[in-house]
């Protein structure tokens, strides 16, 4: 009995130690007298406790319920946040409300969660609602990079049992990712790039600047944000400074709310931008770029074969 006790305990010691993340979720402890052997500091540099792998979850966040399935634990998922829509099992799990409105907090206190999975769309005083509750909040920071995005899958994979899926995923993502850099290598004339977020008012749409998943992957993807002149991470841009950027592609991340490349060609001043005049005008899926989860990689290899299609012929 004593050998298999010792064989067990060290073979979770061993099991801890490979999930050790090298940034904000570092696993701190494993303490087995006191039974607890996840212990992660979040985001918000609080230090989180479980005593096992979590297996009621309720996601707050849409990134967060996509990293979640995509590591394999979406059928730990107990309740979602009302925009959480991907993968399509996601509308199967019942809403706890908005990421932007109110919390349904009965609801989430009547799932009966072991965590709770936020995000920085969550705001520090809804985390502490749900504490002063008496329930386990973890909040996940958002990355700044496409490699942190990597570590966030591992803090996930470490509170949730998932390490060697998260792993299996991240490779499969990196090597998509250096096949994008490969691609792209050797280029040096980069498109300007025009993101539209909102064109309701066309002589000031809103667009991306710096310090943004839109800015990042414009980047990455061998292209320059026109954006990245204005002040702040989103700002609206006039048409004078649209039309001296002149973007060679526009991508419109508003192309769910009905905006197509028709009908912003018919633009007043719009007509004559190098975009509209080449035909360089594309519906884009804001999702992939708005929501800091595993398909920022989709965004990425999509930007990258919009702006340079003959890198991948």
């Amino acid at each position: 009995m004593f050998n298999k006790f010792v064989l067990k305990f060290g073979l979770l010691i061993l099991f801890a130690s490979l999930l050790m993340s090298a940034c904000g979720g570092q696993l701190q402890d494993v303490d087995n007298s006191s039974g607890t052997i996840i212990q992660l500091i979040d985001g918000l540099e609080r230090t989180i406790s479980l005593e096992a792998p979590a297996e009621r979850i309720v996601s707050l966040a849409p990134s967060n319920t996509e990293i979640l399935f995509a590591i394999g634990a979406g059928d730990q998922i107990v309740g979602r946040d009302e925009f959480s829509d991907f993968p399509p099992e996601a509308l199967d799990i019942p809403s706890v409300g908005g990421s932007f409105g109110d919390l349904n907090t009965e609801a989430i206190a009547a799932l009966e969660p072991d965590l709770i999975l936020a995000a920085e769309i969550n705001t520090p005083d809804q985390v502490k609602a749900l504490e002063d509750l008496g329930m386990t909040v973890f909040w996940l920071a958002n990355p700044a990079t496409i490699e942190e995005m990597y570590e966030n899958l591992r803090i996930v994979a470490q509170l949730t049992g998932h390490g060697i899926d998260a792993e299996t995923l991240i490779e499969a993502l990196s090597a998509r990712v250096q096949a994008v850099d490969d691609a792209l290598k050797d280029l040096t004339e980069l498109p300007n790039v025009f993101y539209e977020i909102d064109g309701n008012d066309p002589n000031a749409p809103w667009t991306s600047g710096a310090g943004t998943f839109i800015h990042l992957l414009i980047t990455r993807a061998k292209g320059t944000n026109i954006g990245s002149v204005l002040d702040g991470e989103y700002a609206q841009i006039s048409i004078e400074e649209l039309i001296i950027q002149n973007p060679h592609i526009i991508l419109l991340g508003d192309a769910a709310f009905g905006v197509t490349s028709e009908s912003v060609a018919a633009r007043t001043g719009w007509d004559n931008l190098f975009a509209i005049l080449n035909g360089q005008v594309f519906p884009f899926d804001d999702n992939l770029v708005s929501r800091p989860g595993p398909r920022l990689v989709d965004g990425l290899e999509a930007m990258a074969r919009l702006f340079h299609p003959e890198a991948f012929n």
